[in-house]
């Protein structure tokens, strides 16, 4: 800012005065023209106009071979002479005339000469001009803002415009101005560096602040608390590291209580696979086709505890693409009920599907399959006393809508939208799932996201949740 104003006032400060003047003495002698040819009296105007901007403004009547003065008020001797001499007024008049009508000359054409001799009516041993600095060996010399017009009003009626005014050089006021802008530059370099250190201070102590506290947060120490405060910017930061602050400490717990849960189930079905292989070793008459079956459907629960881990794993870090296909979702469906018809038989549930017509979808079988049986194990897990599940399947709009509804202990509102995350368990006591390994709905927000798919759940507590998903279909 400093260096603009140095440069600006300093460097270019003669230019723009002059060419201000050039503006007021254009605009004087436009206004004095428009009166004139108006028929005016314009002896108000020239007095204001000299007086007010320091300018001379003369009036010309042309109409005779002889010149005459009709109007004229001179401020200050601009041209540098005791009166303006009738050679000059002349001489400018015929410039205006092989000029067009109109003529200016300003300080600025340091190689403008006006040459006297080549100008009918002038004699220059009839007249001497006064001051050697403006004439100068038989030429005028431009040391001030010189405006002529000629203005025609009709009739062989002419005036002559000339307007003069003082544009000298202006070191005295750049050195003027020289000096208080040291002043200001150096009061504002003090003030900018004294607005520094405080600024600085008061917007890094909040960050060194933040900067210790992240450290503990590093370390796993989550009861930390980020209370800086300083500029807005810094207060956000610390709000946000408050809330980032909350959800690792929620991950973290979460992340526990899921190896604790995962733990559980494959120590459970270890535990079993070792004792049935025990009996069936020590005790005769033991080794029998039941005893082997329990081995090798707790075998099938940890081989399905791993493959569910290992998918969660790579769907969230993007190894798995689908492999879509256009295939019956309806037809689907009736296939993953075929797997619960012993569980239907033995256990009493009441799993029923309902649908109108047969939808045909494009999407990865395989992965789809995965959802909709992972929807159903949840229901089973939570179908409460009277075990009922209802699949059902709606179209509208050309989607698909597929629901599955369980008549359990359903789910908090508050607790709806963590259902979907990888570590959260509505019920933080663990039960053993009668299907499934707990990891399902994870599993199923994966998939769904792959496919771009709308997906929820509605729930009530102690009447049931239902789950949903709607895809696009063909």
């Amino acid at each position: 800012m400093l260096v603009f104003l140095w440069v600006f006032q300093i460097a270019f400060l003669d230019t723009c005065y002059t060419l201000i003047r050039r503006a007021q003495v254009q605009g004087c002698a436009s206004h004095i023209t428009t009166k004139l040819q108006n028929g005016g009296n314009v002896t108000s105007e020239i007095n204001s106009f000299s007086r007010e901007n320091e300018m001379s403004v003369f009036v010309y009547d042309t109409s005779d071979e002889i010149m005459t003065k009709e109007y004229g008020s001179e401020f200050n001797n601009p041209l540098g002479l005791r009166d303006i001499n009738m050679h000059n007024v002349y001489a400018f008049y015929r410039l205006a005339v092989n000029s067009g009508g109109k003529y200016i000359s300003t300080s600025e054409d340091d190689n403008e000469e006006v040459d006297f001799s080549e100008i009918e009516n002038y004699n220059s041993s009839s007249d001497e001009i006064d001051d050697p600095g403006v004439i100068n060996g038989g030429h005028l010399r431009a040391q001030n803002l010189i405006y002529a017009e000629i203005v025609n009003l009709g009739n062989d009626n002419e005036r002559f415009v000339l307007v003069t005014a003082m544009v000298t050089p202006v070191d005295a006021v750049i050195n003027t101005i020289r000096v208080q802008l040291i002043v200001v530059s150096v009061v504002f370099i003090l003030f900018a560096i004294i607005l520094a250190f405080l600024v600085s201070r008061r917007l890094s102590r909040p960050l060194v602040e933040i900067n210790t506290t992240i450290k503990e947060l590093a370390r796993r120490n989550y009861n930390v608390e980020f209370n800086s405060r300083g500029y807005l910017e810094v207060n956000e930061l610390s709000d946000t590291l408050n809330i980032t602050r909350r959800e690792l400490q929620r991950t973290d717990n979460l992340r526990q209580e899921l190896i604790a849960n995962i733990s559980h189930d494959l120590r459970t079905p270890l535990t079993m696979i070792t004792g049935y292989g025990e009996v069936m070793r020590d005790l005769p008459g033991e080794n029998t086709p039941e005893n082997v079956q329990v081995i090798i459907d707790e075998a099938n629960r940890l081989t399905n505890l791993v493959n569910d881990m290992l998918d969660l794993s790579k769907l969230q870090s993007g190894a798995i693409e689908l492999e879509p296909e256009q295939f019956s979702l309806t037809e689907e469906i009736n296939d993953i009920f075929r797997r619960y018809t012993k569980l239907r038989e033995q256990e009493g549930y009441n799993i029923s599907f309902k649908y109108d017509t047969n939808v045909y979808v494009n999407a990865d079988r395989i992965k789809l399959g995965q959802v909709i049986y992972n929807f159903i194990n949840n229901a089973i897990n939570h179908s409460g006393e009277d075990k009922t599940v209802i699949v059902t399947q709606k179209v509208h709009d050309k989607r698909v809508r597929v629901e599955v509804e369980d008549h359990g202990e359903g789910i908090p509102e508050d607790k709806l939208e963590y259902i979907w995350d990888r570590y959260y368990k509505v019920d933080k006591e663990h039960k053993r799932g009668v299907i499934g390994t707990g990891l399902g709905l994870s599993i199923v927000k994966n998939i769904l996201d792959l496919h771009g798919a709308r997906y929820g759940v509605k729930s009530k507590l102690n009447q049931g949740s239902t789950f949903w998903f709607e895809l696009e279909i063909i």
